[in-house]
């Protein structure tokens, strides 16, 4: 079966569920209030799903694997950011330890 759209993507799927996560722990953690760390994981965390549509849509295999590992780059950079949320007091280590997870776990 070919894939058609992005969204039917397993990959992005799952970024698209990291970025929604994150965006929640934000709204209601006091990281809402630390806006330098706020603003860069939610970008961070959207440049995920937002380059895997990207490359998707450039309707070439190696275009899209570029854009895999600019997502990949991105998601690094996601799973910074939550080691500096939890080292400055603002998500639990449970918390710290699920995005981490998904954060590898996506990286693949």
């Amino acid at each position: 079966m070919t894939v058609q759209r992005f969204e039917d993507l397993e990959v992005w799927k799952n970024a698209r569920e990291l970025c929604k996560k994150i965006r929640e722990i934000v709204a209601n953690s006091t990281l809402c209030k630390d806006y330098s760390i706020k603003d860069q994981i939610l970008s961070s965390s959207g440049s995920v799903m937002d380059n895997i549509a990207v490359g998707f849509e450039r309707d070439g295999k190696k275009e899209f694997i570029q854009f895999l590992y600019i997502s990949k780059g991105s998601l690094g950079e996601t799973r910074s950011q939550v080691y500096r949320s939890f080292d400055a007091g603002h998500i639990t280590e449970t918390k710290y330890n699920e995005l981490r997870n998904d954060c590898l776990n996506l990286s693949g």
